[in-house]
């Protein structure tokens, strides 16, 4: 029988256990810790936790331990439990009150048992196979359902063979209320965990769903933001990692690898606002269509009226019968046409795009915008291209006027003004400023508020790089194909030299060979070429 010291000391360290589960956010751990701390202050040398399937039908093993026989399955001990599920209706409907742990939690009953191989009422027949099989005993039990705050069973606590000086003894009263509390707390807690645990999911599908958003306007953009989290997280894990240098004191917990995971998630979610033919621009013309093939028609038009207008001058002559002013009509005409279509070849080219036009050939366009005419629909003379379209063949590099890439790079505004509208709970502040950060630059030329690397925390910094890698090699985008592992790394090496992302960052991203770890999961094997890391520019090993 325990003194007052001893009830003290128990109750004691219920009060640890009760506030230590309630910190535990890993569902496997808490449901071990609640069945480990049953056991040491009952001092019993075995136990299970029973949870309900989610139908209520049932109770599933979750957790076993025997210490006297080195069992222990289920939790974090990496054994599974393969045995079946306890039913609480037996086949007929009838309640299955011959099992303890299903009377247990059918009837909200705690059920103490002195020994069960004397025990009447009991359906003990597992038992007794297990002890056979093991040469265990087993005696005492202590059953005890859990019941959560709205009063409704969720699962059983059980407890095998209270031990003291002499051996195995009964659970003693006091015993019983100890368990009856800690199955109390413990429901709670499991409870509490199983809610944060659901409204978790329920807001990470929100995200999706917003991802799933800009996926069904863009093919092009869906896979960039599942990649870009990805990436993020590879790039922490091995900073986290990094015991020495520079980064050598940056340090995450689960709350904080959590929070950085959501930013990457959003980091993108301002692009619902962008629009798709601007996402989507492929080439220079493009908006709805592709409007390359309207100019083509304007050539076809030049050409028929370069036939016309040679015709009619073969009319003149056909009194005259002037052979060579015939064939120098014609040759005329195939000259225009050759012309022709020389200056269509040199605008379907350069409505692809590309790294940089000259300035001869934007002259050219001009050229061919304003001093070739053709008949407009409504009839009129017109300028062969319009100013628009002029704008936009003369774009330097890419596909994208500046006006367009004013409106691509405002989804970063519109991702900060989105997430800033949140009201986030403590431990995810800072998404919005990780999630606003990756088009920023180490030299304060980014955007949209122009911060330099120490105005940015290590997380946004991380973020930049991952963005930037993931589009660089990227193959799934309208205007590029995705690029050669070796190209894409010299390239974030000289953006490591220019100020453009976090050279110390870099460094880990290239010497931990993170950049191979994301290419075998996520590029194309083309892809994957040799990367000579002594030749990368500003790598520092």
């Amino acid at each position: 029988m325990d003194t007052p010291a001893d009830l003290f000391r128990r109750l004691e360290q219920l009060n640890a256990i009760g506030a230590a589960l309630s910190k535990e956010r890993n569902i496997d751990r808490l449901l071990e810790n609640i069945l480990v701390a049953a056991k040491d202050i009952t001092h019993a040398d075995g136990g299970t936790l029973y949870r309900k399937t989610d139908d209520g039908k049932s109770l599933r093993f979750e957790i076993i331990r025997t210490d006297s026989l080195g069992i222990a399955m289920g939790g974090t001990s990496g054994n599974p439990i393969n045995f079946p599920n306890v039913p609480l209706a037996k086949e007929d409907g009838e309640p299955n009150n011959a099992m303890i742990a299903a009377y247990a939690a059918i009837n909200d009953k705690t059920v103490n048992v002195a020994d069960a191989y004397h025990e009447a009422g009991f359906d003990f027949t597992g038992t007794r196979k297990f002890d056979e099989r093991t040469g265990y005993r087993s005696q005492s039990f202590l059953t005890v359902p859990m019941k959560n705050h709205e009063n409704e069973i969720i699962g059983v606590l059980q407890l095998l063979n209270a031990t003291a000086a002499g051996g195995v003894v009964p659970f003693s009263p006091a015993d019983q209320s100890l368990a009856e509390s800690l199955a109390s707390q413990a429901a709670i807690a499991i409870t509490n965990r199983m809610l944060i645990s659901q409204l978790e999911v329920l807001f990470e599908s929100f995200i999706n769903l917003i991802n799933l958003a800009i996926d069904e306007k863009s093919p092009y953009t869906g896979g960039h933001c599942q990649r870009v989290p990805a990436l993020t997280m590879m790039i922490a894990e091995a900073v986290n990692a990094t015991a020495a240098g520079p980064l050598g004191d940056f340090h995450m917990s689960e709350k904080d690898r959590y929070e950085l995971k959501i930013a990457g998630l959003l980091h993108d979610c301002g692009k619902v606002t962008t629009p798709v033919h601007v996402v989507d621009k492929a080439t220079k013309l493009q908006t709805l269509f592709d409007r390359i093939q309207l100019v083509d028609t304007r050539f076809e038009v030049a050409k028929r009226d370069a036939e016309i207008q040679t015709l009619r001058k073969m009319l003149a002559l056909r009194d005259k019968k002037d052979a060579e002013a015939e064939a120098n009509l014609w040759a005329g005409y195939w000259q225009d046409v050759q012309g022709i279509e020389d200056d269509r070849a040199f605008l379907r080219k350069t409505n692809t795009g590309g790294e940089a036009m000259s300035e001869a050939d934007q002259q050219r366009v001009r050229n061919i915008g304003q001093s070739r005419q053709w008949r407009n629909t409504e009839g009129i003379e017109a300028d062969f291209l319009t100013s628009e379209e002029i704008e936009n063949l003369t774009i330097r590099a890419g596909t994208l006027t500046q006006k367009e890439r004013e409106t691509i790079n405002y989804h970063i505004v519109a991702t900060i003004k989105m997430l800033e509208q949140l009201p986030w709970p403590k431990h995810l502040t800072k998404v919005p400023e990780y999630a606003g950060g990756h088009h920023e630059r180490m030299d304060g030329k980014g955007y949209p508020k122009g911060l330099t690397r120490d105005q940015m925390s290590v997380q946004a910094r991380i973020m930049g790089i991952a963005d930037i890698f993931e589009a660089l090699t990227a193959r799934d985008r309208p205007y590029k194909q995705g690029m050669k592992l070796s190209q894409a790394i010299s390239i974030m090496g000289k953006f490591s030299e220019g100020g453009h992302i976090d050279p110390d960052l870099f460094d880990v991203f290239v010497r931990e060979k993170v950049y191979l770890k994301y290419a075998e999961q996520f590029l194309d094997g083309q892809q994957i070429d040799a990367v000579d890391e002594g030749k990368i520019p500003g790598y520092n090993p």
